[in-house]
């Protein structure tokens, strides 16, 4: 029936379309954290679980006529969250739990809308099973609801989000829902004539398979929770710990939905004795792969062995799942179970790994466990397969062993929390050119020398040549005391250019940053200068205070694929123009392999009328600061016109096309080097 169809396609493809929608929504309120998405994965993942338990538990306990009388009476109440936009109460104030802040805002905002979304696929499943008796392809629907939620995620960032402001994809969204509203509202009255013109054939045909034991619920339940377990696990180690590429993230979440859609679509494309070996080795070369060169392995053979081996694996637990399949009859409980699976994994590594382990010790787990559950499933096959299914975890447990012990060999500190890993780590002769270094997955947010000699001196992208190096210098010649203000702390680096008189003020959203940067460095310490830090999100807190008058604001929050774009939009920056004295100059960090962030600045300081430059730092090959590039921008041209910036500056290249960025609308794809 094309009305099921339909239905279902369109709730899967609202329901996928809506995450990066809410996500983009509030990831400005906390920071741009990639941890933002994963919570939000948790939370659509509980929802997803309550949406099928409901479907399960009408199926099972109410008559036609009251499933329908309740089901349409509940979504059309929830056409009063719309739109779904989220109400500014619920921006953080900078000392709350973002996690469950998070999961609150979601639920206020859009969790009625996606609870009944969650519970289209596997109710209207049930209904065409119950209408349509001798329908042999009831399970291809949960194949079509997964292409629609492909769909829906190749689509958001490459043709939603570059033409589409935040708003109105919100707008959008909510008329699309009215529209599944109708379509779930017809598929219900017509099920309703349906079934009971078909009640005698019903009875006769609603059992058709054995029920399911309690080992058949058990395995579902554990092979849908490693799916999900080994989505968010491979998802953090490629953007944490290979290469901080935006939008790297959507390959292991396409992945997992393809190898859904291939495993239920109906003609067989997973078979157990194609992929049993290749499970084996992939898992056991990704294990590997944890820890060899340092656990710095080259992007170009890191993403696809990683991709590969999500993808084999996914196709190994969703692929015994499809075999496993019940007769109709039993499909809401089989959803269920799936549902629940997915909770599960999500719970584990969103809420559980954190507070357990201080660095991403889940992706290891999750690989072991990947090769026990291969032994028991073949453990009725040919003796040599659990034998080497068995080998293969032993092989997995060594090399996560020895990836465990590369990370805490001469580590200082490691730690986790919301905002992701911190590591302090030595290098070197403590005497000698040793430094110490502040690692936040492969991204270094600070270094300073071990040597009490040179422990004082700028290192890494802060040197006196870097554009910030130099507006400093010529703001301290030019005045007795300045004040500068700086986003983003990392190690506290700045804090070196601080003179008696002077007021440096650091704001950091990672209270871990700081209690690391106080006890691990001696920068902020060993500063003449008077130091401050601010615990929140940067530009909250700047619109909150009252106008501080900055001779600098250094703005270093762009180093990674988590950019904070709240940070780089017009009306970012009237907040940092009201906290700056007139000759201030607004100091950008846009050094990044991947994004050409400079024009950006440069569009949104044109739009406000004022000067920039670019200052481009090449340091000799001998030295050990970093190539760096910062957008100077200022209301004062003088200023920028100083011969101490003029000798290093270059020309800012043109994007064609490029749209100012605000905080309804931003693009980073349009920016990719």
């Amino acid at each position: 029936m094309p009305l099921y169809a339909l239905t279902i396609f369109a709730s899967a493809f609202l329901l996928f379309l809506v995450q990066p929608i809410m996500a983009k929504q509030i990831l400005p309120w906390f920071g741009g954290s990639a941890a933002v998405w994963t919570t939000c994965l948790m939370f659509f993942q509980i929802v997803l679980l309550a949406g099928y338990a409901y479907a399960d538990w009408t199926i099972r306990f109410l008559k036609p006529r009251p499933q329908v009388i309740l089901h349409v009476s509940l979504i059309v109440i929830s056409l009063v969250s719309l739109p779904i936009i989220a109400g500014s109460g619920w921006k953080p104030d900078g000392d709350e739990d973002p996690t469950w802040l998070i999961l609150g805002l979601l639920a206020a905002t859009i969790g009625l809308p996606y609870f009944l979304l969650s519970t289209t696929g596997p109710l209207l499943q049930a209904w065409f099973a119950r209408s349509f008796p001798q329908a042999k392809n009831v399970y291809r629907l949960f194949a079509l609801s997964n292409g629609a939620s492909l769909i829906a995620l190749v689509a958001y960032p490459f043709v939603v989000e570059p033409y589409i402001t935040t708003h109105q994809q919100s707008i959008s969204w909510s008329f699309g829902y009215a529209l599944f509203v109708v379509l779930c509202g017809g598929s219900a009255l017509f099920s309703l004539r349906a079934s009971t013109q078909m009640a005698t054939q019903q009875a006769a045909t609603a059992i058709d398979g054995p029920a399911p034991r309690a080992a058949d619920y058990l395995l579902w339940l554990t092979l849908a929770a490693l799916g999900s377990f080994m989505l968010i696990a491979v998802t953090n180690h490629i953007t944490h710990d290979v290469a901080s590429v935006p939008f790297l993230w959507i390959l292991p979440l396409t992945l997992y939905l393809l190898s859904f859609v291939l495993c239920f679509e109906g003609r067989n494309w997973y078979q157990r004795s194609i992929f049993f070996g290749p499970l084996l080795v992939v898992v056991g070369a990704m294990s590997w792969a944890l820890h060899t060169n340092g656990g710095v392995m080259d992007i170009k053979q890191a993403i696809p062995l990683f991709a590969t081996g999500l993808f084999v694996m996914c196709m190994f637990f969703h692929g015994e799942l499809a075999a496993l399949k019940p007769a109709p009859r039993y499909l809401t409980g089989f959803y269920l179970m799936i549902s629940l699976g997915g909770a599960v994994g999500g719970l584990l590594v969103g809420f559980v790994a954190p507070k357990l382990f201080d660095t991403y010790y889940e992706f290891g787990l999750g690989l072991f466990a990947t090769t026990l559950l291969a032994a028991y499933v073949a453990r009725r096959a040919m003796l040599i397969v659990p034998v080497l299914a068995l080998a293969a975890a032993c092989f997995t447990a060594y090399q996560i062993h020895a990836y465990i012990d590369m990370l805490s060999k001469g580590t200082r500190i490691m730690t986790r929390n919301f905002y992701g890993t911190l590591r302090v780590k030595d290098f070197g002769d403590a005497n000698g050119d040793g430094t110490r270094r502040l690692m936040h997955g492969v991204i270094m947010h600070g270094e300073q020398h071990l040597a009490p000699s040179k422990r004082m001196s700028p290192t890494t992208y802060y040197g006196t040549t870097s554009g910030v190096g130099r507006i400093i210098s010529i703001k301290s010649g030019a005045a007795k005391d300045i004040r500068v203000g700086v986003v983003g702390l990392g190690a506290g680096t700045l804090a070196v250019y601080g003179r008696p008189g002077d007021v440096y003020r650091f704001y950091e959203i990672n209270p871990q940053v700081i209690e690391l940067a106080k006890t691990e460095f001696s920068y902020l310490g060993s500063s003449t200068a008077k130091i401050e830090t601010l615990l929140g999100d940067a530009r909250l807190t700047l619109e909150r205070e009252p106008a501080q008058r900055y001779d600098v604001l250094a703005i270093d929050a762009f180093s990674s694929d988590s950019i904070p774009t709240h940070l780089m939009t017009y009306q970012a920056m009237a907040v940092y123009l009201k906290n700056i004295k007139p000759d201030g100059v607004i100091a950008f960090h846009v050094t990044n392999r991947f994004l050409h962030l400079a024009p950006v600045v440069k569009r949104i300081a044109d739009e406000h009328g004022l000067h920039t430059v670019l200052v481009a730092d090449d340091p000799d090959s001998d030295s050990d600061l970093a190539n760096t590039d910062w957008v100077l921008v200022s209301r004062n041209k003088a200023v920028l016109e100083h011969s101490n910036i003029t000798e290093s500056l270059e020309a800012i290249s043109e994007i064609p096309g490029l749209r100012l960025w605000t905080d309804s609308f931003n693009n980073l794809f349009k920016i990719l080097k």
